[in-house]
C-alpha cells in the first residue's frame, strides 16, 4: 500500500533513558544507560500491507526496544509471495500475511515454526485459537493478529443501507458507471459466488465455477473502475464510486472517521473475513526481536493500537484487547462491534453470517486470475 501519512512521535528512547537516569541515579547505571541511548537501533524488516510499521502502530515498541522498522509493503497476497520469492532468505524479519497464504509461505519455506508456549492464546475467543491454516501437523506458523469483513462499501446519500444489503444493489440501474472494483480477484469473486448461494464461496464445482463466470460478466457494464488501495480510497471520498465491491470497513471506516459519507454493511447473502497474521522469516537474524513484536502486537495494549490503525482499522482476536478498548477509545470499540456487552462481530461469526476468505478450493488460483484479468479487459 503506498498512501502516505504523517504522525506525531510518542515520546522518544532518549527521553524514556533520560527520565530512568534520573529515577534510578545510580553511578554505575548511568554509563550504561548513556550507551543505550545513543546506540543505533537494531533494524527490523517488515513485509505488511501499509500501515503495519506507521508511527502511530510501532513507535512504543520501537523506543521500548531500541528498534527501527524498515517496512516494505504490498498488496494483495500474490505481490507478496513474489516479493519474497525474489528476494534473499533472511531479509523479512516478520511477515504480515492474509491467512490464506499462511500454507503457501509454509509450503515454500518461506517462515519459521514458532513456539505456542509464546504466545498469549488463551486471551483469544475460542475461534481464533487453533485458526485454519496456522497450523500444520500440530505445529504453529503464524499467530492471526487482526481481522475485518468484507461486504457492500455505498456512498450514504446515495444509498441507504436497506437498499445497500444485498450484492444485486451492485447491478443498480442508477449505479452504472458508479460501482468500482477493489482490484484483485478473491474478495470480488467470493462476493459474487455468495450471491450465486455458495454456501462455501471458494469450493465450488465447475458447473459452479462457469455459472460464477457469467454472472460477473453482467455486471461489467456497471464498473466504472479497478482501485488499487489508494484509489479506492479516494474515489470513495470523492464521490466517483457510489458503490464498491470487495472491500469492507477496513476502507470505509478510515473514510467515515475523517467524515466521509460512506459505509460498509454486511448484505443478506453474507459477508466474506479476511484474517491477517504475522509470521517470523526464514533465515531471520532476528527472530528473537521479531518474537517479541508479534508478543507486543497480540498483547492487549497491542491489540489496541492495531484495532485504531490510522490507515485502516479492523477487528482484533484478543478478548482482553477487546476489554481494553472499550476503555480506551469507546467510541471505535462501538463503531466497529467490539463491546462485549451488545451484539457485536463475534455475533456475525457464530451466527454464519461470515465465511473465511480463502484461496480456491476445487479450481487453481491462475483460473481466478486469469478471469480476472479477462473481466478486467473485457
Amino acid at each position: 500500500m503506498t498512501t502516505e501519512r504523517s504522525f506525531s512521535s510518542r515520546s522518544t528512547r532518549r527521553e524514556i533513558l533520560k527520565g530512568a537516569t534520573i529515577v534510578g541515579g545510580g553511578v554505575l547505571a548511568m554509563p550504561y544507560l548513556g550507551r543505550l541511548a545513543f546506540a543505533q537501533p537494531v533494524e527490523l524488516t517488515m513485509l505488511a500491507w501499509y500501515g503495519h510499521a506507521e508511527p502511530d502502530v510501532v513507535a512504543e515498541f520501537e523506543a521500548a526496544n531500541n528498534v527501527k522498522f524498515k517496512p516494505k509493503y504490498y498488496t494483495g497476497g500474490d505481490n507478496m509471495l513474489g516479493l519474497i520469492a525474489q528476494s534473499p532468505p533472511g531479509t523479512f524479519d516478520v511477515i504480515l500475511s492474509d491467512a490464506e497464504y499462511v500454507q503457501q509461505l509454509n509450503a515454500a519455506g518461506y517462515i519459521e515454526e514458532l513456539d505456542p508456549k509464546d504466545y498469549n492464546f488463551d486471551d483469544y475467543f475460542p475461534e481464533f485459537q487453533q485458526f485454519p491454516g496456522h497450523w500444520q501437523d500440530g505445529k504453529l506458523y503464524s499467530v492471526l493478529t487482526r481481522f475485518g469483513f468484507l461486504g457492500v462499501a455505498y456512498n450514504t446519500d446515495a444509498l441507504t443501507e436497506k437498499v445497500a444489503s444485498t450484492y444485486n444493489v451492485y447491478w443498480d440501474g442508477k449505479l452504472k458507471g458508479k460501482v468500482g472494483h477493489f482490484d484483485w480477484h478473491l474478495p470480488n469473486l467470493g462476493q459474487i459466488s455468495l450471491l450465486e448461494g455458495n454456501a462455501s464461496p471458494y469450493d465450488i464445482d465447475e458447473a459452479a465455477w462457469e455459472k460464477l463466470q457469467e454472472k460477473m460478466k453482467t455486471l461489467r457494464q456497471q464498473i466504472g473502475g479497478f482501485f488499487d488501495y489508494g484509489g479506492t480510497f479516494s474515489s470513495l471520498q470523492n464521490g466517483q464510486m457510489l458503490a464498491m465491491a470487495g472491500i469492507g470497513d477496513w476502507i470505509t471506516g478510515t473514510l467515515e472517521r475523517n467524515g466521509a459519507k460512506v459505509k460498509s454493511v454486511i448484505p443478506e447473502e453474507g459477508g466474506l473475513q479476511f484474517t491477517e497474521s504475522f509470521s517470523i522469516g526464514k533465515g531471520s537474524q532476528k527472530a528473537d526481536l521479531a518474537r517479541k513484536w508479534i508478543q507486543y502486537i497480540t498483547s492487549p495494549k497491542g491489540q489496541v493500537k492495531s484495532a485504531n490503525m490510522a490507515a485502516y482499522p479492523c477487528l482484533i482476536p484478543n478478548r482482553k484487547g477487546w476489554e481494553l478498548l472499550a476503555t480506551e477509545t469507546p467510541e471505535e470499540a462501538r463503531r466497529q462491534g467490539m463491546l462485549l456487552n451488545e451484539s457485536n462481530a463475534m455475533d456475525l461469526i457464530r451466527s454464519g453470517r461470515i465465511k473465511y476468505r480463502q484461496l480456491p478450493v476445487q479450481h487453481s488460483i491462475e483460473d481466478w486470475n486469469d478471469f480476472w484479468s479477462e473481466y478486467k479487459g473485457s
